[in-house]
C-alpha cells in the first residue's frame, strides 16, 4: 500500500501560528536584529503581550534577548537564531504550498 503525501498543514510550526509570534518573526526575518520598540511599534501590541510572545519565541530557541545600555537607559535587542530562520522559512514554505503559491 502507498502512502498519499502528506498535507502541508501537518508541516506547520505550533508556535508560529499565533498572529502575534508570526509578526514578530516577519520583522525580524526582514532586519535580522530589532530593538524592542521597534518590534512593538511594528507588531502594533503593548509591551506586556510583547515580552510574553517573545519569552515563548526565546524558549524555543527561534530568537535570542540581547540587554545593554545606551548611558543609562537600558536596550533590549531580539535577535532571529539559526533554529529561529529555519522554523520560518520552513513554515512559510508550508503556507505557500497550502496556498498554491510558488515559491
Amino acid at each position: 500500500m502507498t502512502l498519499a503525501p502528506q498535507h502541508p498543514r501537518h508541516r506547520l510550526d505550533d508556535l508560529l501560528q499565533n498572529a502575534v509570534r508570526f509578526s514578530i518573526m516577519a520583522a525580524l526575518d526582514r532586519a535580522t536584529t530589532l530593538g524592542f520598540r521597534e518590534v512593538r511599534d511594528a507588531v502594533e501590541v503593548t509591551d506586556s503581550a510583547l515580552s510574553k510572545q517573545v519569552s515563548a519565541l526565546e524558549a524555543a530557541g527561534y530568537l535570542s534577548v540581547g540587554k545593554s545600555f545606551a548611558g543609562k537607559m537600558p536596550r533590549t535587542s531580539l535577535t532571529m537564531t539559526t533554529d529561529g530562520r529555519a522554523a520560518w522559512r520552513s513554515h512559510l514554505a508550508a503556507l505557500r504550498e497550502i496556498a498554491g503559491i510558488p515559491d
